[in-house]
């Protein structure tokens, strides 16, 4: 058989593998989310998870987007971002209704409860993203608000990527800054791990759905010669992956201390 005689074979199969591979990354990275909303819509109850981690999300993918203005990159890792900012988006929108239903909730049963107005515990006063209190930050009473604070953000970044787009050190660095904010969004859960010498109320499954998707990420960046922002910190990201799961090893095997406070279930990266 002639050496191009298996051609219209491999070169069907060969496309037929990349645009797995690139749906897996354009996809891919929300695939964790969806348990995750469906259990709060099913429970009512968003305490397992932080919003600081749609924060940290959105902004890294925001800045990736302006990154490409600057360096075009593949395609597939422009609409993961897309995708990745649609996919937070819902979520604060759902877990602000839930959070907001669950303190009128508290509210009626308090006044239904209560004997005296000593006695009444009130729902907490309404926050708005044009209070301008740093302690209240991304903890809004309506979705509208985090929408403004994603378009005002949006604008700023954009205008000055625009003024700067010219100088490839802005450009190198706000790639940089993109990509290191995603890779660090695992270590706020391994010093909080440290911290209670335990990882109870943490999803293992969730784990290692980080770790066999960072890894395929980081290796898809490598194969097709990404950025070298995108591979030095899918690396990264890697890694801490692994200490959360020697984390997880060794404070099931070996407890450090009883966990004092309550624990909730977690199906993702809290901050």
């Amino acid at each position: 058989m002639e050496p191009g005689g298996l051609e219209w074979l491999l070169v069907p199969m060969q496309q037929l593998v990349s645009w797995g591979a690139a749906g897996a990354m354009v996809f891919g990275g929300v695939v964790p989310y969806i348990p995750q909303y469906r259990d709060i819509r099913r429970t009512q109850n968003a305490e397992g998870f932080s919003t600081y981690v749609c924060l940290v999300l959105l902004v890294a993918n925001i800045l990736r987007i302006l990154f490409w203005f600057g360096r075009r990159f593949e395609s597939p890792l422009l609409w993961q971002s897309i995708i990745m900012i649609i996919t937070m988006l819902l979520m604060l929108k759902l877990c602000t209704e839930v959070r907001v239903s669950n303190e009128l909730n508290v509210k009626r049963r308090s006044f239904a409860a209560a004997d005296s107005k000593d006695e009444e515990i009130k729902a907490p006063p309404k926050r708005s993203y044009l209070d301008f209190d740093l302690n209240y930050f991304w903890h809004w009473s309506k979705f509208t608000d985090y929408v403004q604070c994603v378009l005002t953000f949006t604008g700023v970044t954009g205008y000055i990527t625009y003024l700067w787009l010219d100088s490839s050190l802005f450009v190198e660095t706000l790639g940089f800054l993109a990509v290191f904010t995603e890779a660090m969004l695992g270590v706020p859960q391994l010093y909080r791990n440290y911290q209670n010498r335990s990882t109870e109320g943490m999803s293992i499954k969730m784990v290692l759905m980080w770790s066999s998707g960072d890894t395929f990420k980081t290796v898809y960046f490598i194969l097709n010669q990404a950025p070298f922002q995108f591979s030095i910190c899918g690396l990264l990201q890697v890694f801490v992956d692994i200490a959360i799961l020697l984390q997880v090893y060794l404070y099931s095997h070996y407890p450090q201390k009883p966990v004092s406070h309550t624990a909730h279930p977690a199906s993702t990266k809290a901050l």
